[in-house]
């Protein structure tokens, strides 16, 4: 057999020797956004739903943390059906890393007090009105020390309260009056981790749990777009942020980056001044137009009824105060917001003329 024949031989045996090694195949590691754990040796391949969808993949700004990695849920939800569910759900709707969210999840708290508040006690019969229940209401809110403070609180937010007003067609005292009864101009944000809060309300309770499901939902992606440790951040009980007390769901369509630092902070006065001024034009505020109005008994649909230790009074509102009820849904709370809002509007300019 000749040289050549030989040499052709040869090279056609190792091309399918190298052929069979290629066909088999390496075990193959999913990496989540950040994931820094190859769970098998092999090439790094992406699947839909697992990565990050295209938009997020293309943005210049970091991807979210990676302190909480997992390939297990672990802790008080390991054994949640419910919970696995919504993870599998952000994984294939919003690209979230598995390996992410279980570490995340793992590191949830189930609070007995926050199920205790979403779950109220059963009534036995028929409850009647409680005479002097907005005397009561008003008199939280109502105090000398609000209203000073209201006013050292738009003294030094000024021009931040001035712009917004003009950019959203809000009266500035509105703006300055929710942020009163809401924190007490940021000085009760709320102590409760409010992952955990959403956590416990979304596979804890019944009464509500697909709406906290859905905060949940917002707050992750709120996050995840800010850029900011989701163990980190506290409010209310129920979910609620920063001076405003805005939900997860309010953040995503009216918060507003209203300093130009490049994230929206409701924890800043000035983001909160602009997010707040923003919610109420969405709202459908109308400047310079009245709110309520003090009259005598009537029938009247648009009058309501508020019940003092001195007797019942009769206000006449206007759409104005329907847009504060939009805030929260109560006759005792707009009132609230408009009366320390008109009291802090008239000490301040007092202020300012003297």
């Amino acid at each position: 057999m000749s040289d050549s024949v030989c040499e052709a031989l040869i090279k056609g045996v190792l091309i399918v020797l190298l052929s069979s090694c290629a066909s088999k195949k390496e075990p193959i590691a999913v990496s989540g956004v950040n994931n820094n754990v190859n769970l098998t040796k092999g090439p790094v391949v992406s699947f839909p739903g697992d990565m990050l969808d295209q938009q997020s993949q293309t943005s210049s700004k970091p991807p979210y943390s990676s302190n909480y990695q997992s390939f297990f849920l672990t802790g008080t939800y390991a054994h949640s059906p419910a919970l696995l569910k919504f993870i599998q759900y952000m994984v294939r709707q919003h690209g979230f890393s598995e390996t992410y969210l279980n570490g995340l999840f793992s590191k949830a708290n189930r609070l007995e007090p926050v199920i205790k508040l979403e779950t109220p006690e059963p009534t036995t019969g028929p409850t009647k009105p409680s005479v002097g229940s907005w005397t009561r209401y008003r008199n939280k809110f109502l105090t000398d020390d609000h209203i000073n403070n209201g006013v050292e609180f738009w003294r030094n937010n000024a021009e931040t309260i001035r712009r917004a007003s003009a950019t959203y067609g809000v009266d500035p005292e509105y703006i300055v009056g929710i942020i009163g009864v809401e924190t007490y101009f940021g000085r009760n944000f709320g102590k409760t981790r409010i992952f955990d809060a959403l956590t416990t309300l979304s596979f804890d309770t019944e009464r509500r749990s697909k709406y906290f499901m859905s905060e949940l939902e917002s707050f992750l992606l709120m996050a995840r777009d800010e850029h900011f440790d989701p163990l980190k951040p506290q409010g209310s009980w129920a979910g609620a942020m920063g001076y405003g007390q805005f939900m997860p769901s309010n953040f995503k369509t009216l918060a507003v980056d209203f300093n130009k630092d490049g994230k929206r902070d409701l924890w800043h006065p000035h983001d909160a001044v602009g997010s707040v001024a923003h919610y109420f034009s969405k709202s459908g505020w109308q400047m310079h137009q009245p709110v309520t109005k003090r009259i005598s008994f009537s029938k009247d649909p648009s009058i309501i009824e508020l019940s003092t230790y001195e007797g019942n009074e009769f206000w006449q509102i206007y759409a104005n105060f329907k847009v504060i009820k939009k805030y929260n849904n109560s006759n005792k709370y707009a009132m609230a917001v408009h009366q320390l809002a008109q009291a802090i509007k008239s000490r301040y300019q007092q202020g300012s003329a003297g």
